[in-house]
C-alpha cells in the first residue's frame, strides 16, 4: 500500500550558486558519507557532473521528505538520507540514524527515480508498506 508520494525539480543553476557562495560547507551540509565521495570524484573530473550530482540528490531528498510526510524536521535530516546506486545501475534510498529507525519501525520502503538535464534535476520518490509475508 502506497504510503506517501513525493516529487521535486530543482535548478541546477541555483545548486551552483550556493556551492559558490558556500564552498564545499554546501555538500558536506546535504550529502552523507557514501554520496561526498561520488561528488568530490565527479567535480574533480568534471566539475558540472559534481554539481549535477549534487543538485539530483537533493532534489531526491526533498522529494523523499514529502513522501514521508515529514519535510525537513528530525528525524528527517539531509545526511541520514542517501541516494545510493545499486550494482545495476538504478538509484537507491539508504537511511542512516534516528531516519532508519523511524522507517523500519513502520515497515516502509522507498522507490525513487532521478534525472537531470542542463538546467534542472527531478526526482520522484513511492514510499509504501511493505507486504506482510505469509
Amino acid at each position: 500500500m502506497i504510503y506517501g508520494i513525493g516529487t521535486d525539480i530543482c535548478d541546477v543553476r541555483r545548486i551552483a550558486a550556493s556551492l559558490s557562495r558556500r564552498g564545499e560547507r554546501f555538500a558536506e551540509k546535504v550529502l552523507g558519507p557514501h554520496e561526498i565521495e561520488v561528488f568530490r570524484s565527479r567535480l574533480a573530473k568534471v566539475e558540472a557532473r559534481g554539481i549535477s550530482y549534487l543538485a539530483t540528490r537533493f532534489s531526491a531528498k526533498e522529494a523523499f521528505s514529502k513522501a514521508i510526510g515529514m519535510g525537513m524536521r528530525m528525524p528527517m535530516t539531509w545526511r541520514h538520507c542517501e541516494v545510493i546506486k545499486a550494482p545495476s545501475g538504478k538509484p537507491e534510498i539508504r537511511l542512516h540514524g534516528a531516519l532508519a529507525e523511524w522507517f523500519d519501525a513502520r515497515g516502509l520502503q522507498a522507490h525513487v527515480s532521478v534525472t537531470d538535464e542542463t538546467d534542472y534535476a527531478a526526482s520522484f520518490v513511492v514510499v509504501e508498506t511493505k507486504e506482510p509475508r505469509p
